[in-house]
């Protein structure tokens, strides 16, 4: 059974930085494509950032230059460090599996957990 937990959010000024993480379960981070994704208040679920088995990594033009996303094997945990927080990044972060865009940044995911709340304001 697929489990993605995701910690690390919280409040934070503009141009501050957060970590996200997110523990899986049922499978290792190294054998899938692991997402980062969001949903912005009130809009839907957009593509972030993805890792890929061989550890290439790919990210929405907004983030770039700003996150960075990377993966611990032996705690099979994925991460998000988010740096140069700007307000239009506050939404709820989820951790994802099995993901397609349909048009970008619009994604649709068979797994995600429950999210962690980013908050970026004075």
């Amino acid at each position: 059974q697929v489990q993605l937990v995701e910690s690390g959010g919280g409040l934070v000024q503009p141009g501050g930085s957060l970590r996200l993480s997110c523990a899986a379960d049922g499978f290792t981070v190294t054998s899938k494509w692991v997402y980062w994704v969001r949903q912005p208040p009130g809009k839907g679920l957009e593509f972030v950032s993805v890792i890929k088995l061989p550890g290439t990594t790919e990210y929405v033009d907004s983030v770039k230059g700003r996150f960075i996303i990377s993966r611990d094997s032996a705690k099979n945990t994925v991460q998000l460090q988010m740096n140069n927080l700007k307000p239009e990044d506050t939404a709820l972060y989820f951790c994802a599996r099995n993901c397609r865009v349909t048009t970008m940044p619009t994604i649709m995911c068979e797994y995600r957990g429950r999210g962690t709340q980013v908050t970026v304001s004075t």
